[in-house]
């Protein structure tokens, strides 16, 4: 045999050598990997079932339902009690509604201004969303006794009960930016300021002015004392 052909087919096995024991060590790393893997997905079902098991967690579990079934019976107890809704009351009921419940909002309105029923608007959507306390309106012609009572001379006049006791007032829309366009955010945070109602850190800010369409027919506010706005 030509030396040469000797030498090129002695090199070919070798070639050939070096690529199969290649192949048998990549076929080994595969192996490899493979177990390492389902070693690892087998641990990490282990570790799901010990986590599901957990009685610390179990006990977080169950603490954060209770408290939510709580919260759910507070809030149905509180809407038995005419929570939840911007009702219009009479001077009789006045002192069982402001008395029966730790935080009230009560709106004295005239049912012919202009003010009063923009108030009424952003109150009536601030009830349903503020159930801890409770918004209720009054009718100032037919309530004269607790007109006096309590000072109002200018309408729309908000007061603010806790315990049945009288602790601060919006007169007028001067605590709100004094414009008729004010947002029902803008009450919102005024209301949060005197303590009567609690921030809603889970819900965005409303910017909903309230312009009513057409001719005013109806004046603007109104001041008790006088005939003058």
């Amino acid at each position: 045999m030509d030396p040469d052909s000797v030498k090129s087919t002695l090199q070919n096995l070798a070639f050939g050598n070096v690529m199969a024991a290649a192949a048998r060590n990549y076929q080994k790393e595969l192996l490899s990997n493979e177990k390492v893997a389902a070693t690892s997905s087998s641990n990490q079902e282990v570790d799901l079932d010990e986590l599901m098991d957990d009685p610390e967690l179990e006990k977080l579990h169950a603490d954060r339902i209770n408290a939510l079934k709580k919260e759910a019976e507070k809030r149905e107890a509180l809407k038995r009690k005419g929570h939840g809704v911007y009702r219009d009351i009479t001077e009789g009921d006045f002192l069982g509604e402001v008395t029966g419940t730790e935080k009230v909002i009560c709106h004295f309105y005239h049912r012919e201004f202009y003010r009063c029923k923009i108030m009424d608007k952003h109150l009536k959507t601030l009830a349903s969303k503020h159930v801890d306390s409770k918004f209720i309106k009054l009718d100032a012609e037919n309530a004269p006794f607790f007109v006096t009572k309590l000072g109002i001379k200018t309408l729309p006049c908000v007061i603010l009960f806790r315990k049945g006791v009288a602790v601060d007032r919006l007169v007028g829309f001067q605590e709100v930016g004094a414009k008729d366009d004010f947002s029902t955010r803008a009450l919102e945070v005024a209301l949060i300021n005197k303590g009567i109602i609690s921030e809603k850190k889970e819900d965005g800010d409303e910017d909903d002015g309230y312009l009513e369409g057409g001719r005013r027919t109806v004046r603007s506010s109104v001041n008790l004392d006088s005939d003058s706005d």
